[in-house]
């Protein structure tokens, strides 16, 4: 009865235009009804105001915000069925109103997200209810305020209630299905959100929001020039490290598409985003998925640095973009940004910083500029965190390897600024378990030392003590430095090249330190690291520089057997098959110079400067040697290492040398020096071996033939030209001096030691 008589009383007044009283009337039913102490008092004011909207009709539109707020208020009563009739009250009121409700929004949508948590069964029902009204309207109406409705969805999609983020959710959905609402230039505003949402534990709320979220990305892909890649780079960067996979997952593959889509754009991010993506190349096939998406974004990153960024400033450095007025304003923020804040935990501050992003950045187009600037600094940081970090997987030390060495081929001359730095680490690496790790290693190490950035002023060696006195000059084969036009080597020859810089000698000090520090790496992997090195870098440079550093090391017994290690390699590896035929005939001033630079250091280890005598011809040195060797302190080891020369002799490499033996009358001294070495051994099976092997020396007598008056064509060489013999015996004297007084020291402090045992 009550709610008719309200009812006519209003349709009179509406009649007489009579707009005071009407708000008379509102007033009465908001403040002594509506928002009474008492409940019945409050139902009533709830129900008349309803009646008062629905005899307003159309014009309930000019009193809506005197209906509306004692309904909302209501909202918050503690009895549910109270808050039941408010949204009763509140749905008349919007069904009456329609699109006139859109001014007041943001109150009904606050109101609704509180009511859809309620846990009230029926006041859920109501709010539903009116919650479908509301969205109808908001669909059929071309005047929503959707500017003015974005920092209410930012600050309630960051609730943790389930109920709360599904009727998010579902406005989110519902506004981005119309047309007219483009939602996609508010996407950095909630895109932090949803992904939070994404971790909810209910599966009907994760559902809702890949869903979101995937028809966010069908958008993007459709209309990429009117995306904000920029101020969603470092969102993505956080959600790529989350502990939930299926957040993850779709960061990473939101990260994918914008990598793809926007370009160069996300260069000034690329420190974090390899923060995000190396660690996730080591996943096991649990994480398969992560891992495989991971990838594609680590190598289309890797593609977006071009030559370019090294031959200009970074201030200069541009690329094709959209330019607005304030286009450079809006970059130079997201930069800053990036320089320090997505690195690992563990280096840095991983928090997203907000205030940094407040700056639209729009997609490529191809007629103006805007600047764009690789992050050097910032991604040389995180690859070095990465290396350092012990607890990360063989794939991610690989993808870290493979990076710096990109990163020395596009941009050597920035890169070199950060070499002192990463050296040590670099040297470290190299006693991985992996050898795929180790290769990589060792390519970067060798461009390194290769390229011709590291020539220039200020990137030379920078722990002096380290290095020798004065200039370091090393030999460069003539026929072998084949530089282009310009000077410099060319990026389709690197790093294979006999260009060397002054980073080469410090390579070759610092890996014969670390070899001598840890004897089970030289033992495990030193012969793997040097034959690598040889094809990556020139091997006669290699041999050279190691035997020069060689000759002045102190630890002479570490000397022997580096000297001995290289001896080795030098005449079984088939990547030393053209410095082995270089040494063979030393026709060259070259191959002499490299001839006599080996026997100075190899004269640590006598047997391997036979070897080398035997390698390079030199029979009648060979054979002065032997001869000496009764001087020498033959010890278990000598006559171990003896063995082995016999077992090599024997072998494909000396093939020539056992041909040589047929040639009798040239090759005298060839015969002495093995019949020497014969006299060496023990009754042993090289013994037997070698013996056999002479055996087989034909008589000369017999060996004569018709043509043996005529001057000889065999071959026959005593000597080299421009090398003095003499000299290169007196210091292998002195260096056997050397290693008898080191023997008999060491023996010495042996002794003292047992002494002091005893005692």
């Amino acid at each position: 009865v009550l709610s008719s008589s309200l009812h006519r009383l209003v349709r009179e007044f509406v009649a007489q235009n009579n707009t005071s009283q009407i708000k008379h009337v509102i007033q009465i039913l908001s403040q002594e009804f509506a928002l009474s102490q008492h409940p019945h008092s409050r139902k009533g004011g709830l129900i008349g105001l309803a009646a008062c909207s629905i005899a307003l009709g159309k014009d309930s539109g000019l009193y809506l915000k005197e209906l509306i707020e004692p309904v909302l208020t209501c909202f918050n009563d503690a009895d549910s069925r109270l808050r039941y009739y408010a949204c009763e009250a509140l749905y008349n009121i919007v069904k009456v109103a329609r699109g006139s409700v859109l001014p007041h929004f943001n109150v009904l949508f606050d109101g609704l997200s509180k009511l859809a948590a309620d846990p009230d069964p029926n006041v859920k029902s109501g709010s539903e209810l009116l919650d479908r009204l509301l969205k109808d309207i908001v669909t059929e109406s071309n005047q929503f305020d959707l500017v003015g409705f974005i920092p209410l969805l930012r600050e309630r999609i960051y609730s943790n209630n389930q109920y709360a983020r599904q009727f998010i959710i579902s406005w989110i959905l519902v506004l981005e299905s119309v047309p007219d609402i483009n939602l996609l230039d508010y996407l950095p505003e909630i895109l932090d959100g949803l992904f939070q949402i994404l971790g909810d534990n209910s599966k009907e709320i994760r559902k809702m929001c890949e869903v979101a979220l995937g028809e966010f990305l069908k958008e993007i892909k459709k209309n990429p020039s009117s995306v904000k890649f920029a101020e969603m780079a470092n969102i993505l960067v956080i959600h790529c490290q989350a502990a939930d996979d299926l957040i993850q997952l779709t960061a990473m593959c939101w990260m994918r598409e914008f990598i793809q889509l926007a370009g160069r754009v996300m260069l000034p991010y690329s420190s974090g985003i390899l923060t995000a993506v190396l660690p996730c190349l080591s996943y096991d096939d649990r994480k398969k998925n992560i891992k495989e998406v991971a990838n594609v974004c680590n190598q289309s990153l890797m593609k977006l640095v071009i030559p370019e960024d090294d031959e200009m400033d970074e201030a200069k450095q541009s690329m094709t973009l959209p330019a607005e007025p304030t286009s450079e304003e809006s970059l130079s923020k997201p930069e800053a940004a990036s320089s320090g804040e997505c690195l690992p935990r563990h280096c840095g501050r991983s928090e997203l910083d907000m205030t940094a992003l407040n700056q639209p950045l729009s997609f490529p187009h191809s007629s103006e500029r805007i600047q764009v600037t690789l992050n050097l600094d910032g991604i040389v940081q995180v690859l070095d965190c990465h290396l350092h970090d012990t607890s990360i997987g063989m794939m991610t030390r690989i993808a870290v390897l493979k990076w710096l060495y990109h990163l020395y081929i596009k941009t050597p001359r920035k890169m070199f600024r950060h070499t002192d730095s990463l050296f040590p680490i670099l040297l470290r690496t190299l006693s991985d378990e992996s050898d795929e790790v180790i290769l990589k290693d060792l390519e970067v190490l060798a461009e390194i030392a290769s390229s011709p950035a590291g020539q220039t002023e200020g990137h030379g060696p920078s722990d002096s003590g380290d290095v020798r006195p004065g200039p370091v000059e090393l030999h460069i084969p003539a026929r072998a430095s084949q530089l282009n036009s310009s000077g410099t080597k060319s990026v389709e020859c690197s790093p294979s090249t006999p260009t060397m810089n002054s980073y080469f000698y410090k390579f070759m000090i610092n890996l014969l330190k670390r070899f001598s520090s840890e004897r089970k790496l030289l033992e495990t992997r030193g012969a793997f690291i040097i034959r690598q090195l040889c094809l990556l870098l020139n091997a006669e440079n290699i041999f050279h520089s190691m035997a020069d550093i060689l000759l002045r090391e102190e630890d002479l017994k570490f000397a022997s057997t580096m000297v001995h290690t290289l001896n080795t390699i030098l005449l079984t590896s088939s990547e030393l098959f053209q410095l082995r035929n270089q040494l063979k005939d030393l026709k060259t001033p070259e191959s002499r110079n490299l001839f006599c630079c080996l026997y100075r250091s190899w004269c640590h280890n006598p047997v391997t400067t036979v070897s080398l005598c035997f390698l390079t011809q030199n029979y009648k040195h060979a054979y002065d040697l032997i001869q000496k060797f009764g001087d020498l302190e033959v010890t278990v080891d000598f006559l171990t290492e003896v063995d082995k020369l016999v077992q090599l002799i024997e072998c494909p490499i000396f093939t020539y040398l056992r041909l040589q033996l047929l040639d009798v009358k040239n090759n005298p001294y060839l015969i002495k020096a093995l019949y020497g070495l014969l006299m060496l051994l023990p009754q042993s099976s090289a013994f037997q071996l070698l013996s056999h092997r002479l055996q087989c020396v034909p008589n000369p007598e017999l060996m004569q033939t018709a043509d043996s008056t005529k001057p000889s064509t065999g071959y026959k060489r005593t000597t080299t030209p421009n090398i003095d013999y003499t000299e290169l015996l007196q210091h292998f004297e002195k260096v056997q001096n050397k290693h008898l007084e080191a023997r008999h020291q060491r023996a010495g402090r042996a002794e003292q030691l047992d002494r002091r045992v005893v005692l």
